[in-house]
């Protein structure tokens, strides 16, 4: 019986289920096709490295436990003879050396522009090689002959617009080598999105090695013996010094490594499909909430003929039970939708991904079905509560719930101190001196102030909404009056359906004050700490000396700074270690391309061979000026060198630790320096910066690989990446704010059921549809502003907060972006006039006289 009323309940009130099914159908879609899309883009990487793997891999020796990769340009290598040592290995069928490079730039030389992929997926070049599993196969021309050809895959050469006979360029730290197009390869598996270049062994070991050498060797059985005895026995013959894989560990190696970058966006999307999740158990709330003191008389009537309070507390549930798989199964199957679009927008960026192999494993449905059905479950509870507590004399009496006074009170101490806490975190967090710490703090000062907001929401509508239809009496008369009122007048369901919109608007405010920050402390520390004119970048190759050679010989260029990075271990005086961020550069970089203030000690003691240090580090370790550090480079090399300057918190280079040039240069050896990424140019005195610039860009035009920026340009540079992050911020909430906007929708639609009869009578009673409508459109405004008005404040305290929770490291100057507090605002109105729309249509709609007779 209580399943058959359920269902029969839920059925008769269908329409006003609708949008808390679209809000249940939006998160779960979310998340299932997030779930699909990160499983099929696993299995495919997977599918690929178990293709092409071999069945055991000899790869250079692994760095020690302490060792940081090598910055070196030159990659590390396996000797030629280790080849021909594994195929002698019983069980082995072949061993092929490999040559595989990403430190290389290819370059089509009749256009100089880039080919290949400029971010994201890498740029490979190597030797071609016959194995009995390759990732690619020749599909026109030849194999590279000589040292004057390059085979090239399909999917680059279609892009790149090249074919047989083109000229290739490679670049690379050796120089500039063209090449011509012999041979067009295609992919057997998924491409990936990489460019592959092929030349011949010789030509690849010398132009992309330097010596006669591999980067790896690749053994495959003959199948008598499995590959852990196959690689035992390499162990065996080769020696301990060899990294040695299966097949089945290179494929763990290589998915961990893709499952990294896909991980970022499967947490990113996830978070923001529960936070909607969130926003979408206010939307229920407020569904049931109404649908119980709608059906009063009818719960009343329930118990009077003998229904327990179990079982009203059951029919409401079995009926949020019944829109949760309902609104589950439909989410499931929109999240194949959304995977599919997400396959499509990688296939648009060089992910080559195919719709055909969407992986829909358990996951999928447990999560989406547990998301649904907890979601509105959980959020059901408190109206299938209440609907139980509904006496039977209930049913004697109008629709409506008595208030419960004991509750506001409840609810006003449990919010006050949830704000409080919250509020307390925060101050702790901006006062925090670690960052680390800081940003502990924050996390459970936004987590206590949104839920304290939350719960603090009906009582302060009361209040707010009171301030914001001040004017509407004024302005519009007896509409504006109803509308300020109606707002007010069950401030639980105000504050709910407020409360969905502010979630939304909090995310967006907290992350433009923060991404704002961002900018104008990067624009504050070039302008303050920079005074060289341009910077030059090489991306993913170094820069060589013929770079630098056209830079200097550029007219209106006064000198060229160049830095290398290093990443040392310190031996402290207390006999502790630890490691550091080290720029090695010439006396130039301290005392005219840069202004780096110091706290200790002078930057002239860089020069003369001491070590500059940042102030955190000095703090954490108990260093001061004259204290003796011994710097151990890689490969041995080290030296010992005193403290001679500590560089304030917060500055350009205030994290890092300096030494000049020549003094790292009698330690480590040109051979075994890194090479050069970035380099700086300052115009000579009274030069015209601009036309210098124009100049400088025409010197480097053979090199499309740099990328040469002025100050301005440089500044733009930062504000694009802060943008790119920001606007993937703004895409995520907005799900977030379309369920908000479902939810003033749904109130509005309920609300207008609810009053059927009271609109009846002021219709009677001579208000006009027009005005009707109006009071309905201000109603929705005003509930809408109330949420902005909420989501403001918190995403301005979280905001402010997170930018003092970093003021020490480079995120030094607040900037609160007035216009995007006004666009909020702005948009909250057209909000409530959208959301408005239909509710409105539909009550001016009403017959007076059957509104009237409405029981």
């Amino acid at each position: 019986m209580l399943l058959r009323t359920a269902l029969r309940s839920f059925f008769a009130h269908k329409g006003r289920m609708a949008l808390s099914l679209i809000a249940v159908v939006l998160s779960v879609a979310f998340v299932s096709g997030t779930l699909v899309f990160s499983d099929t883009a696993t299995s495919t990487f997977d599918k690929l490295f178990a293709a092409t793997a071999s069945d055991v891999s000899v790869q250079p020796p692994k760095p020690a436990e302490d060792e940081e990769p090598s910055a070196s340009e030159k990659p590390r290598t396996v000797p030629v003879d280790a080849a021909r040592q594994l195929a002698a290995v019983p069980g082995v069928r072949t061993a092929v050396g490999q040559v595989m490079v990403e430190n290389a730039t290819l370059v089509n030389p009749a256009t100089n522009k880039l080919v290949g992929p400029t971010s994201g997926a890498p740029t490979l070049v190597g030797n071609w090689t016959e194995t009995p599993r390759s990732a690619v196969r020749l599909t026109q021309g030849h194999a590279p002959q000589g040292a004057g050809e390059l085979v090239l895959d399909a999917d680059t050469a279609k892009k790149a617009g090249l074919g047989l006979g083109g000229r290739l360029r490679v670049d690379n730290a050796g120089g500039r080598h063209e090449f011509t197009i012999a041979g067009i390869a295609s992919f057997t598996t998924t491409n990936p999105g990489a460019a592959l270049a092929f030349l011949d062994t010789p030509t690849a070991q010398q132009v992309l090695l330097g010596e006669q050498a591999y980067t790896s060797v690749e053994a495959f059985g003959d199948g008598s013996r499995g590959n852990d005895r196959l690689k035992a026995d390499a162990l065996a013959t080769l020696g301990a010094g060899y990294q040695v894989k299966t097949a089945a560990e290179q494929k763990d190696e290589n998915t961990k490594n893709i499952g990294s970058g896909l991980g970022f966006m499967k947490n990113a999307m996830l978070g923001f499909a529960f936070i909607s999740a969130f926003v979408g158990c206010f939307l229920i709330i407020n569904t049931f909430s109404m649908l119980v003191a709608q059906r009063t008389r009818e719960i009343g009537l329930l118990r009077a003929i003998g229904g327990s309070r179990r079982q009203v507390n059951r029919s409401v549930l079995a009926e949020a039970l019944i829109l949760g798989v309902l609104g589950s199964t439909l989410g499931i199957g929109a999240g194949l939708g959304i995977a599919v679009g997400l396959i499509k927008l990688m296939n648009a960026i060089g992910m080559e991904l195919k719709a055909s192999d969407l992986q829909i494993g358990p996951s999928v449905f447990l999560a989406g079905y547990a998301l649904g059905i907890v979601v509105t479950l959980v959020a059901a509870w408190f109206p299938a509560r209440r609907a139980s507590r509904i006496a039977p004399m209930a049913a004697l009496r109008d629709h409506g719930t008595p208030a419960e006074g004991c509750a506001n009170l409840v609810r006003t101490v449990v919010g006050l101190a949830l704000t409080a806490g919250g509020g307390g975190l925060l101050v702790l967090a901006a006062k925090a001196e670690k960052a680390a710490t800081g940003g502990r703090y924050l996390g459970l000062g936004v987590l206590l102030t949104l839920i304290g907001f939350v719960v603090l929401g009906p009582l302060l509508a009361t209040v707010v909404v009171r301030v914001l239809g001040a004017l509407l009496p004024a302005v519009f008369g007896p509409s504006g009056r109803l509308a300020q009122r109606n707002a007010m007048r069950n401030p639980r369901r105000t504050g709910a359906t407020a409360a969905a919109l502010m979630v939304g608007l909090a995310l967006v405010i907290g992350s433009s004050v923060f991404s704002a920050s961002m900018v104008t402390s990067a624009n504050a520390q070039i302008d303050r700490s920079v005074g060289a004119d341009y910077i030059v970048q090489g991306g993913r190759t170094s820069i060589t000396p013929e770079m630098l050679d056209a830079v200097r010989r550029t007219r209106g260029i006064d000198h060229v700074t160049t830095q290398k990075f290093f990443d040392p271990r310190l031996q402290l005086p207390d006999g502790r270690s630890a490691r550091t961020n080290l720029t090695a550069a010439p006396p130039a970089f301290f005392t005219t391309d840069f202004h780096l203030p110091v706290t200790a000690g002078s930057l002239d003691a860089i020069g003369r061979g001491e070590l500059g240090i940042g102030e955190a580090f000095a703090k954490d370790h108990g260093l001061k000026v004259g204290d003796r550090v011994t710097v151990a480079y890689d490969k041995d090399h080290t030296q010992v060198l005193p403290v001679g300057a500590v560089f304030a918190k917060g500055s350009l280079f205030g994290d890092g630790s300096f030494v000049d040039f020549d003094t790292m240069a009698k330690a480590v050896p040109a051979a075994d320096q890194p090479p050069v990424w970035t380099f700086f140019a300052k115009a000579s005195s009274g030069a015209d910066v601009a036309k210098t610039l124009t100049a400088l860009e025409d010197a480097l035009e053979e090199y499309p690989q740099l990328t040469i920026k002025d100050q301005a340009g440089y500044k733009k540079v930062v504000q694009s990446q802060v943008d790119t992050l920001l606007y993937l911020v703004y895409g995520l909430v907005g799900l977030s704010i379309t369920v908000a906007v479902l939810g003033v929708v749904n109130t509005l639609a309920l609300s207008v059921v609810e009053r059927t009869r009271e609109i009846g009578l002021l219709r009677a009673i001579g208000l006009s549809r027009r005005q009707l409508r109006r009071m309905i459109r201000l109603e929705s405004v005003v509930i809408a502003v109330f949420g902005a008005v909420l989501g403001t404040g918190l995403g301005l305290a979280w905001g402010v907060t997170a930018q003092r929770v970093l003021r020490d490291q480079g995120l030094d100057t607040l900037s609160v972006p007035i216009t995007t507090l006004a666009v909020t605002l702005v948009a909250s109105v057209v909000i409530g006039l959208v959301a408005a729309l239909v509710p409105a249509f539909r009550a001016g709609r009403m017959n007076v006289l059957t509104a009237i007779a409405t029981d």
